[in-house]
């Protein structure tokens, strides 16, 4: 969702830059503000007690990330960092909630992409539970295409194999292993080392 800035910084929203790598929130904290990405990019991730690291989804420039714990008085279920230098204006959770009480189509707004997060994340849980690593990769690789409307293109993927193996769930080694077999089969492309899709 995204919130006309104006309006944010009218109702008490402040612009705060955050470099690259900064934490937003922790997971399991307290969800007590609306966040929106004015400039930059975050990632909102878990890491189990090994280290090892999933990505729930990344967010760019207009959208904004972490309100489903505002509205049930939950913690964050996971943490948010900048994957760049980036611009983050926050607004308290009491706050976001009087303008959507008092705009009735911004609430439609936040419902519509609610579901379309809850029926990504049903998709991307049935493509993790599948054996075969290339199979995850492919779902992975085709809903970012989705995601940036390039579906029939050939496009240069801009993550690096560690991050795709982050937001599959699989080690960096099989990604690598499952992106050479996916390479032989004509899936991908490898250009320079650069993953095309």
């Amino acid at each position: 969702m995204s919130i006309d800035t104006d309006l944010l910084i009218a109702w008490g929203g402040v612009a705060k830059k955050f470099r690259k790598g900064e934490y937003i929130f922790h997971e399991g904290g307290d969800a007590r503000f609306y966040y929106q990405i004015i400039e930059g990019s975050v990632k909102v991730f878990n890491t189990n007690y090994e280290g090892r690291e999933l990505t729930q989804a990344e967010f760019i420039s207009g959208n904004s990330f972490g309100e489903p714990a505002l509205f049930i008085e939950e913690h964050y279920p996971s943490s948010a960092v900048t994957t760049c230098d980036s611009v983050i204006i926050k607004l308290s959770k009491e706050v976001f909630l009087q303008i959507l009480a008092e705009n009735p189509s911004m609430q439609k707004n936040i419902i519509t992409r609610f579901a379309q997060q809850i029926y990504n994340k049903t998709v991307s849980s049935r493509d993790i539970i599948n054996t075969s690593p290339a199979l995850r990769i492919f779902s992975f690789l085709t809903a970012y295409k989705k995601k940036v409307l390039k579906e029939g293109e050939i496009i240069e993927i801009p993550y690096t194999r560690q991050q795709i193996a982050n937001f599959t769930g699989l080690r960096v080694e099989t990604v690598i292993r499952a992106l050479a077999k996916m390479k032989t089969m004509n899936v991908v492309y490898i250009i320079k080392r650069k993953l095309r899709f």
